[in-house]
């Protein structure tokens, strides 16, 4: 298991928050209970499991929605 903050660009609405956040958890390997998408701070913090997914796998599902990843940082849970 990896932790990762993904730093995106600034978001505009709370109604971004909920996009990314089903997006996010429906990626296999995410851990569901450690998903946080933080509006103030434009982040997504979260857990998942390396062996299923790749970072840049969960990057894309936020890219896909229309919301640039700035840069991320990933570290052993």
């Amino acid at each position: 298991m990896q932790k990762a903050t993904i730093q995106l660009e600034t978001l505009s609405c709370p109604s971004c928050m909920q996009k990314i956040e089903n997006a996010v958890k429906g990626i296999n390997g995410v851990h569901q209970g450690s998903l946080k998408v933080l509006f103030n701070a434009s982040k997504v913090k979260v857990d998942f499991d390396s062996d299923a997914v790749a970072i840049n796998d969960i990057e894309k599902s936020i890219e896909d929605l229309g919301y640039p990843v700035v840069k991320s940082k990933v570290k052993p849970a």
